[in-house]
């Protein structure tokens, strides 16, 4: 039976795409992208770590979690000028493992 083309089976596919980037290829592409994921989570959670138990200052730690992500993006679009597939491919997944740990950290602290 042959898959038809609706709107969510094209949602589906482009969401799979996007996702599948860092974990399919050669080796030297996976695994520059679960390392830079992992160097992303690594470094958001342990500048949260730190800020909280020194300063106990929440609104810093937010305001340097949110300053990572927007230095992350405006590099990514300088990048996407120049097809620089690589770098993208490393900056994309600081993002999200930045954005990962801070949601995580945000539910430790139930706020």
């Amino acid at each position: 039976m042959r898959i038809q083309k609706t709107n969510y089976n094209s949602f589906l596919k482009n969401t799979f795409s996007a996702f599948s980037t860092s974990f399919i290829g050669p080796w030297r592409y996976r695994s520059i992208g679960i390392l830079s994921l992992l160097v992303g989570y690594y470094l958001a959670s342990t500048i949260s770590a730190y800020f909280l138990v020194e300063n106990t200052q929440r609104v810093i730690v937010a305001f340097l979690s949110f300053l990572l992500l927007e230095i992350a993006v405006r590099i990514r679009g300088i990048l996407y000028k120049n097809k620089k597939v690589y770098t993208m491919l490393i900056i994309d997944n600081l993002r999200i493992g930045i954005f990962y740990a801070i949601v995580l950290e945000a539910f430790k602290l139930g706020s």
